[in-house]
Protein backbone atom coordinates (compact mmCIF):
# COMPACT_ATOMS: atom_id res chain seq x y z
CA UNK A 1 0.00 0.00 0.00
CA UNK A 2 2.83 2.43 0.87
CA UNK A 3 4.68 1.59 -2.35
CA UNK A 4 1.50 2.20 -4.36
CA UNK A 5 0.92 5.58 -2.69
CA UNK A 6 4.53 6.63 -3.27
CA UNK A 7 4.27 5.71 -6.94
CA UNK A 8 1.02 7.66 -7.28
CA UNK A 9 2.66 10.65 -5.58
CA UNK A 10 5.64 10.49 -7.92
CA UNK A 11 3.25 10.20 -10.86
CA UNK A 12 1.27 13.27 -9.80
CA UNK A 13 4.44 15.27 -9.14
CA UNK A 14 5.90 14.34 -12.52
CA UNK A 15 2.67 15.32 -14.32
CA UNK A 16 2.88 18.72 -12.63
CA UNK A 17 6.55 19.09 -13.53
CA UNK A 18 5.82 17.99 -17.10
CA UNK A 19 3.10 20.62 -17.44
CA UNK A 20 5.42 23.21 -15.93
CA UNK A 21 8.04 22.09 -18.45
CA UNK A 22 5.77 23.24 -21.26
CA UNK A 23 6.26 26.78 -19.99
CA UNK A 24 9.87 26.63 -18.78
CA UNK A 25 12.53 25.95 -21.43
CA UNK A 26 15.04 23.96 -19.35
CA UNK A 27 12.50 21.75 -17.61
CA UNK A 28 11.85 18.71 -19.81
CA UNK A 29 8.21 17.88 -20.48
CA UNK A 30 8.35 14.49 -22.15
CA UNK A 31 10.47 12.56 -19.61
CA UNK A 32 8.23 13.70 -16.77
CA UNK A 33 5.08 12.70 -18.63
CA UNK A 34 6.55 9.32 -19.54
CA UNK A 35 7.53 8.80 -15.90
CA UNK A 36 3.97 9.64 -14.85
CA UNK A 37 2.52 7.15 -17.32
CA UNK A 38 4.89 4.46 -16.05
CA UNK A 39 4.20 5.17 -12.38
CA UNK A 40 0.46 5.18 -12.88
CA UNK A 41 0.57 1.99 -14.96
CA UNK A 42 2.22 0.22 -12.02
CA UNK A 43 0.12 1.76 -9.24
CA UNK A 44 -3.28 3.06 -10.33
CA UNK A 45 -5.34 2.03 -13.33
CA UNK A 46 -7.65 4.97 -12.59
CA UNK A 47 -4.88 7.60 -12.80
CA UNK A 48 -3.27 5.89 -15.80
CA UNK A 49 -6.58 5.85 -17.68
CA UNK A 50 -7.15 9.51 -16.79
CA UNK A 51 -3.69 10.54 -17.99
CA UNK A 52 -3.79 8.53 -21.19
CA UNK A 53 -7.34 9.69 -21.90
CA UNK A 54 -6.42 13.34 -21.42
CA UNK A 55 -7.30 15.31 -24.55
CA UNK A 56 -4.05 17.28 -24.56
CA UNK A 57 -1.46 14.91 -23.06
CA UNK A 58 -2.77 11.39 -23.69
CA UNK A 59 -2.13 11.08 -27.41
CA UNK A 60 1.21 12.83 -27.10
CA UNK A 61 2.42 10.39 -24.42
CA UNK A 62 1.12 7.35 -26.28
CA UNK A 63 2.62 8.29 -29.64
CA UNK A 64 5.96 9.25 -28.15
CA UNK A 65 6.28 6.23 -25.86
CA UNK A 66 5.33 3.80 -28.62
CA UNK A 67 7.91 5.43 -30.92
CA UNK A 68 5.23 6.25 -33.42
CA UNK A 69 6.27 9.92 -33.64
CA UNK A 70 4.54 13.23 -33.12
CA UNK A 71 1.84 15.08 -34.98
CA UNK A 72 3.05 18.03 -37.03
CA UNK A 73 1.07 20.36 -34.75
CA UNK A 74 2.83 18.97 -31.67
CA UNK A 75 6.24 19.34 -33.31
CA UNK A 76 5.56 22.93 -34.30
CA UNK A 77 4.20 23.87 -30.86
CA UNK A 78 7.14 22.15 -29.14
CA UNK A 79 9.68 23.92 -31.33
CA UNK A 80 7.99 27.30 -30.91
CA UNK A 81 7.87 26.92 -27.12
CA UNK A 82 11.48 25.70 -27.06
CA UNK A 83 12.85 28.47 -29.25
CA UNK A 84 10.77 31.17 -27.56
CA UNK A 85 11.77 30.05 -24.09
CA UNK A 86 15.45 29.69 -24.91
CA UNK A 87 15.62 33.05 -26.69
CA UNK A 88 13.82 34.74 -23.80
CA UNK A 89 16.08 33.03 -21.26
CA UNK A 90 19.25 33.90 -23.14
CA UNK A 91 18.35 37.60 -23.05
CA UNK A 92 18.13 37.39 -19.24
CA UNK A 93 21.60 35.99 -18.62
CA UNK A 94 24.95 37.61 -19.31
CA UNK A 95 27.20 34.60 -18.65
CA UNK A 96 28.67 33.32 -21.94
CA UNK A 97 28.77 29.74 -20.64
CA UNK A 98 25.09 29.94 -19.76
CA UNK A 99 24.30 31.18 -23.27
CA UNK A 100 26.40 28.41 -24.79
CA UNK A 101 24.60 25.83 -22.65
CA UNK A 102 21.21 27.21 -23.73
CA UNK A 103 22.37 27.10 -27.35
CA UNK A 104 23.45 23.48 -26.99
CA UNK A 105 20.08 22.57 -25.42
CA UNK A 106 18.29 24.41 -28.22
CA UNK A 107 20.19 22.60 -30.96
CA UNK A 108 20.03 19.19 -29.30
CA UNK A 109 16.33 19.23 -28.54
CA UNK A 110 15.47 20.77 -31.93
CA UNK A 111 17.45 18.03 -33.67
CA UNK A 112 15.70 15.35 -31.61
CA UNK A 113 12.23 16.72 -32.35
CA UNK A 114 12.90 17.12 -36.06
CA UNK A 115 14.18 13.54 -36.31
CA UNK A 116 10.96 12.08 -34.88
CA UNK A 117 8.55 10.67 -37.39
CA UNK A 118 5.74 13.09 -38.28
CA UNK A 119 2.32 11.53 -37.86
CA UNK A 120 -0.71 12.36 -39.91
CA UNK A 121 -3.70 13.54 -37.89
Amino acid sequence: MLKKNIMIGIGILSVLLGILGILLPLLPTTPFLLLSAFMFSKSSAKFHKKLMGNKVLGGYIYNYSERKGLRLRDKILSLLALWGGIIFSSTRISNIYGKLFLGAVLLGVSYHLLRLKTLKN
